[in-house]
């Protein structure tokens, strides 16, 4: 019998995993932007990451650089994402203030919203797109369904 389990003690069962062309310089980007540590990192030849995590909070990232070969691209190779890692910080103006000093593109200004939280969006250098949050106001259900459909006219 195996004392080994299924999912580690240490690890959150959803775990975003960013392929980067650059993952160095990406592991620096979150360091710098939401004060990351770097939990682990594994090799490559060339000075390629393999594999690396980064925590940040006690949620955890993992990053490798890009391996073409075995189908492994970031956004830039196929000309955008689809997805976007939600973070939620102490403070969003200066997180994004920070993002978009390290490289970032602003997508969508620091703003508060009908639903509790000031945040916005940006790209990151190497392609992947971030939502950062600060959570400002508890909004009762009912008091956000009645924002969200004045928001959306109805």
């Amino acid at each position: 019998m195996s004392d080994v389990k299924p999912i580690p003690d240490d690890y959150p069962r959803v775990t975003p995993y960013l392929c980067v062309d650059g993952a160095a310089a990406a592991i620096d980007f979150m360091v710098e932007v939401f004060g990351a540590t770097e939990r682990m990192r594994i090799s490559a030849p060339g000075g390629m990451i393999g594999h690396a995590e980064v925590a940040i909070g006690d949620s955890i990232i993992m990053v490798s650089d890009e391996y073409p070969e075995m189908g492994v691209i970031g956004p830039k190779k196929i000309g955008g994402t689809a997805v976007t890692v939600m973070v939620y910080v102490e403070d969003a103006d200066d997180t994004f203030a920070k993002a978009v000093a390290a490289g970032a593109t602003a997508e969508r200004p620091v703003e508060t919203h009908f639903y509790g939280d000031r945040g916005g969006q940006f790209t990151d250098p190497f392609g992947h797109r971030w939502n950062v949050s600060t959570h400002v106001e508890d909004v009762a259900p009912d008091e956000l369904a009645r924002r969200s459909a004045e928001m959306f006219g109805e």
